[in-house]
């Protein structure tokens, strides 16, 4: 521990120029976050003359017919031009929540509130629940309508949409009451364990966010979960004596098997998995099981067991830990830099005393440009698990000694297909929007990179002849 903390402390000290060095860090901000967002915009113009595309890629002609794929079309260039406009618009209006300093102005009035409870500014954590309620609510104002348009306009043009207004306003309230009561809690603890801790919290601060991920594991699917959707044990037949029979053979510690509601916000389809690693959940969505054959399902729930066997979430676990450490190894040397915040409007006695709250709500503004790049990152390590579970998928049959997984490969296939077809999802895509935006290798990937295990399995097999 000891050789931890002397190695944190010599990074602070190649970090001192943030506390000496004269830097203009709103202006950094400001410029780094419009080059973040322009070059998100371009990629945008990179990707939109693909949806003017007539035809499908040849791979994909005999399952997309020319009215489906008209549809798919139109619905990405929609999503493209919202996308663009929406963040444009939050650009913007963060650019001018910066300039007028008003994150200066919401630590002063929680002060303000606070004090008119007899509360005085050095309940810091106090004044930090006032000053984070204070900026929740200020995004939350120009959220809405953004949301109302894209699920009642957008989703609804394009016949995804399942939501009533009621709904919208009940899943509204509920996520505003789960902040309140879960992040509440989570961010009083979560700023008592800096003050506990001091300079040593780095190792402190990782243990209990790996400890509240854990807890959110358990308690999400029985207690924030239920809150939105119904999840209902699946019904005996073929696709539950399949998952079953499939978890069983892969020793897979399946505890519960769940078909979930989703067509009652959406008529998008998935299915996934949760839950601690003695004891997992299967959820179904029961759009996916209405639209798709069991042997197709099975299919799809044989990628996600792919990623079980092949310890992806853990991995991912890993290396989120890691990027959370990178986080908070940086963090102090911006904790104890008074000018840091006097740059952002702060007055000198705000600023002489940093609030942690502050100081990491704008270094996390510090860091956008480069969470952009780490976000390229973990897109290309998702997307090589995803081929990983393919491939898995792909090769039960050798690894099971079962004759009937033989065509699972071309299930998962036809699956991944039906999935597009009926989501409208986009086809054709920009190589380099892709390596930004998506987390999964494009459809035409997946079946060429399928293609191919099948092909090197039938090379393997000649080779044993």
């Amino acid at each position: 521990m000891d050789l931890l903390h002397s190695g944190l402390a010599a990074l602070q000290q190649r970090l001192s120029f943030v506390a000496t060095d004269p830097i203009d860090w709103k202006s950094f901000v400001q410029f780094s976050s419009w080059i973040v967002t322009l070059f998100e915009s371009y990629l945008l113009v990179r990707q939109y003359p693909l949806y003017s595309k007539t035809s499908p890629p040849k791979v994909l002609e005999k399952y997309f017919d020319e009215e489906v794929f008209r549809k798919s079309q139109n619905y990405g260039k929609d999503k493209a031009k919202f996308s663009l406009v929406t963040g444009l618009l939050k650009q913007i209006l963060d650019s001018t929540l910066i300039y007028c300093g008003f994150y200066a102005w919401a630590w002063d009035s929680a002060g303000k509130i606070i004090g008119y409870f007899g509360y005085e500014s050095e309940y810091e954590i106090t004044q930090s629940l006032a000053f984070s309620a204070i900026l929740f609510v200020a995004s939350s104002i120009p959220s809405i309508p953004i949301s109302a348009y894209a699920t009642f306009v957008l989703e609804e043009k394009h016949g995804f949409n399942k939501t009533t207004p009621s709904l919208f306003v009940s899943d509204l309230l509920k996520g505003w009451i789960l902040a309140f009561v879960i992040g509440g809690p989570f961010l009083s603890a979560f700023l008592y364990v800096f003050k506990w801790a001091g300079d040593r919290f780095v190792p402190w601060l990782m243990a209990f966010l790996l400890l509240f991920q854990i807890t959110m594991v358990i308690i999400y699917p029985t207690l924030i979960q239920p809150l939105f959707n119904k999840l209902s044990p699946l019904p005996d037949g073929e696709l539950r004596t399949r998952t079953e029979a499939l978890a069983s053979k892969l020793k897979f510690p399946l505890k519960h098997l769940y078909e979930i509601d989703g067509s009652k916000r959406s008529s998008h389809s998935n299915a996934y998995f949760f839950g601690l690693p003695w004891s997992k959940h299967i959820v179904i969505f029961d759009t996916l099981i209405k639209e798709s054959k069991p042997a197709e399902v099975e299919a799809v729930l044989a990628h996600e067991l792919g990623h079980w066997y092949h310890l992806h979430p853990t991995k991912l676990l890993c290396i989120s830990q890691v990027h959370i450490f990178t986080i908070l190894a940086l963090f102090p040397a911006f904790l104890h830099a008074p000018q840091f915040l006097r740059s952002f409007d702060f007055s000198d006695k705000v600023a002489a005393y940093p609030p942690t709250i502050v100081a990491f709500l704008l270094f996390q503004m510090i860091l956008t440009p480069l969470e952009a790049f780490v976000g390229i990152g973990l897109n290309f390590i998702s997307r090589r698990f995803e081929w990983e579970a393919d491939r898995f998928a792909c090769e039960l049959q050798d690894r099971l000694k079962d004759v009937e997984m033989k065509d699972m490969g071309d299930r998962l296939g036809r699956a991944l297909i039906a999935l597009h077809v009926k989501n409208l999802s986009t086809v054709w895509v920009d190589w380099l929007y892709s390596a930004y935006h998506h987390s999964h290798p494009t459809l035409v990937e997946r079946l060429k990179a399928m293609e191919g295990f099948r092909a090197r399995k039938d090379v393997r097999i000649k080779k044993e002849l």
